[in-house]
C-alpha cells in the first residue's frame, strides 16, 4: 500500500518545463496547440514569450515573442491574462490595455483602457472579448472569434 502511494505522488509531481522566466503569469496556446505563449510579469523583464510544444508535452525553442519593458513607461500594467483569436492572433493585457499581436509576434495595436488591465476572455458566440481593468468589467464586440468558437 505504502508503495502505491508513493507512485501516486511521483506520478502527479509537477515538471519545471523552463527557468527562463521570472514571473511567469499568464499562458496560452495557439489554434494548432504547437505554440505556448506565456506572459511574464517581470518590471525589469516586461516580455511574452513563445515556446514550441513537443509531442512529449516539453517545450523547445524558448524565444521572445514580444517585449513590452519599453512600452511601461507612462502606462500602466504588466503582461498577464492573454487569449488568441481563430487566425492565431494574440490578445495580451499588459502596459496600457489589452495589445494586439500577429502570430508572429507584430504588434498590430492596443486597446487603451488607461487602467492596470489584468485578463481578457472571449464570451458569448465568441465574438465578444471581456476585458478585466482594475475595478472595470468592460466588454468589446470583435470582428474575430475566439478559438473554440
Amino acid at each position: 500500500m505504502g508503495e502505491d502511494r508513493t507512485r501516486q505522488r511521483q506520478e502527479r509531481a509537477p515538471t519545471l518545463l523552463t527557468k527562463e522566466l521570472t514571473f511567469p503569469n499568464g499562458l496560452a496556446f495557439s489554434p494548432d496547440e504547437k505554440t505556448l505563449y506565456v506572459a511574464n510579469s517581470d518590471p525589469q523583464r516586461a516580455v511574452w514569450m513563445a515556446f514550441d510544444m513537443k509531442s512529449d508535452g516539453t517545450l523547445a525553442n524558448g524565444r521572445v515573442f514580444f517585449d513590452a519593458t519599453p512600452l511601461r513607461k507612462g502606462r500602466k500594467g504588466l503582461p498577464d491574462g492573454l487569449k488568441v483569436d481563430a487566425r492565431g492572433n494574440v490578445l495580451a493585457t499588459g502596459p496600457g490595455g489589452v495589445l494586439i499581436f500577429s502570430p508572429d509576434g507584430k504588434h498590430l495595436g492596443t486597446l487603451n483602457t488607461g487602467e492596470a488591465t489584468a485578463n481578457c476572455a472571449w464570451g458569448d458566440d465568441g465574438s465578444t472579448l471581456y476585458i478585466t481593468a482594475d475595478m472595470f468589467l468592460c466588454r468589446v464586440k470583435t470582428a474575430t472569434k475566439g478559438t473554440g468558437f
